[in-house]
């Protein structure tokens, strides 16, 4: 016996296939956004970089 032919654009079905074709992706927790880590290392970087300015203009 031969297959029926499936559709175009469907998938065909697969014997004992019992899980979803993605599993759903973690909770990134703090990794989720970045953006806040870029901004806490610049904002510490200026800091430093600040103070050595002012040890040159004010000793």
């Amino acid at each position: 016996m031969t297959d029926p032919l499936v559709p175009p654009g469907e998938t065909p079905p697969v014997e004992g296939s019992t899980t979803e074709a993605h599993e759903e992706r973690a909770d990134g927790g703090m990794w989720e956004h970045p953006g806040i880590w870029v901004w806490l290392i610049v904002a510490g970087s200026v800091i430093v970089a600040g103070y050595f300015v002012a040890r040159v203009f004010f000793l």
